[in-house]
This record gives structure tokens, C-alpha cells and sequence, in this order.
């Protein structure tokens, strides 16, 4: 009988995830510890993690580009804002005593490996974390379409979504008290509902390889592992 083989999960991390709740920018040593912490938590229980961080904490491309900054060059911006987060997360991973590797899709050989698919699953499968930075290495495409991308690369059995808000809501729960939570949500609803939670890109692409999304609220301790052993929180778009 064969053996089962490991949970393999790709956790997308907002640059939220790095900033301090009160100031909502920048990184917060503490606020990386705790996120490191529960990750490698799940690392000690066999779990293959791999992340996908987002830069928004320190420079939002979209933002600027409103403001008249070219398009592209706003993107190459913010590509490299997610590298600097991955080196935080890195650092505070190993300190957490989990070996791990950052992985660039834009080269940049002092600092990270190029991103190449089959030595990120040799990783995976070796017990290391593995990070992917930079984005898909192109502008125009967000870090929540990176993240379905490499999720169907490494063949992950979900995609783990880290929000703010403890599910995916059919209105703005911090607009409307009366707002109705789901439990589980199909991919076609979710991208009929035009809900703001993920682009519809990544919905889409999960969807034509039947990655489920996991949506879930990052900031209550304890949900980081919780959501990686596959417990019930949150909501399971599928």
C-alpha cells in the first residue's frame, strides 16, 4: 500500500501580512515573527508550504500608476517590494529554525534563485519552505494571479488566500453590519459576483485546473496553521 503523500499548500500573503495592524505599512518584526511562527508550526508537522508575498506594504504599483506613473515601470516596483518582503519572512523563518529558499521570477542572483519549477518541488519535498518573489516576473499580472500560477505549477492541493476579513462576504462586512457570509462559494458565483477578494484571473485559472481557494482572516493568531492543516475557517471557494 502506497504511502499518502504530504499536504501541499501555497499560501498567498498579502504585504499585510508584514506591516504592523496599527500603521498598515512598512514590516513589522513581530508582526513576520508570528506569521513565521505558525508556518513553521505546520512545516513540523510534514506539511509541504510554499508562499507567494505581495508588496503593498511598501510600494502599491496600481496606486501610483493612477497617479501617472507609467504602468509598467509602477509593476517592476512593486515586484521588487515583494522581494524585500520575502528576505523578511526568509530570515524569520530560519530563525524559526525552518530551512527555506527564496525564488525570483525577475534574476537577481546575490539575493535569490531563479525561479524554476522542478527545484521548487525538490524543496518542497525536502521539508523547506520555499518563497516566490517578484511576482510572475511581468507587469500587469497581481500577486493573487502569481499565486494560482505557481499553485498549479507545484501541483498544491489549495490555494490559501490570507486576508483581513474572516471569509468572503456577499457585501463589505465593514460597510454593511448585515452583510452574509459563505461557507462555500463555486468559482462561477464567485466570479459573477465580481467580489474583490482575488482578481478574476487567479479565479479563473484555479478553476480550469480545480485548485480550491481558501479565504481567511490572517490576523486572528493561530489562523496561519490552522488554515494550512486544512481546517474549517474561513471561506473554500471550489
Amino acid at each position: 500500500m502506497s504511502q499518502e503523500s504530504p499536504r501541499r499548500v501555497l499560501l498567498k500573503l498579502s504585504g499585510e501580512a508584514f506591516a504592523d495592524p496599527e500603521v498598515g505599512y512598512g514590516i513589522d518584526p513581530a508582526t513576520v515573527q508570528r506569521v513565521a511562527s505558525e508556518i513553521a508550526e505546520a512545516v513540523s508537522e510534514g506539511i509541504e508550504v510554499a508562499v507567494v508575498v505581495g508588496g503593498g506594504n511598501i510600494f502599491r504599483g496600481v496606486s501610483q500608476a493612477a497617479k501617472g506613473m507609467d504602468p509598467a515601470t509602477a509593476d517592476y516596483m512593486g515586484m521588487l517590494a515583494t522581494v524585500i518582503n520575502a528576505l523578511a519572512l526568509r530570515d524569520a523563518l530560519e530563525k524559526a529554525g525552518v530551512a527555506t529558499r527564496v525564488q525570483s521570477a525577475i534574476t537577481m542572483q546575490e539575493l535569490a534563485e531563479p525561479y524554476i519549477r522542478l527545484r521548487a518541488i525538490r524543496h518542497l519535498e525536502k521539508g523547506r519552505v520555499v518563497i516566490f518573489a517578484a511576482g510572475t516576473g511581468n507587469p500587469f499580472f497581481t500577486t493573487d494571479t502569481t499565486a494560482a500560477l505557481r499553485a498549479i505549477e507545484i501541483g498544491a492541493q489549495v490555494l490559501l488566500k490570507a486576508s483581513k476579513v474572516d471569509g468572503i462576504y456577499d457585501r463589505d462586512p465593514r460597510k454593511n453590519p448585515d452583510a452574509k457570509k459563505h461557507e462555500d462559494l463555486s468559482y462561477m458565483d464567485f466570479i459573477a459576483a465580481e467580489l474583490q477578494v482575488m482578481d478574476t484571473t487567479a479565479v479563473t485559472m484555479c478553476k480550469e485546473h480545480g485548485v480550491p481557494i481558501h479565504v481567511f482572516d490572517m490576523t486572528a493568531p493561530g489562523n496561519i496553521v490552522k488554515a494550512v492543516r486544512g481546517e474549517k475557517i474561513g471561506t473554500v471557494v471550489h
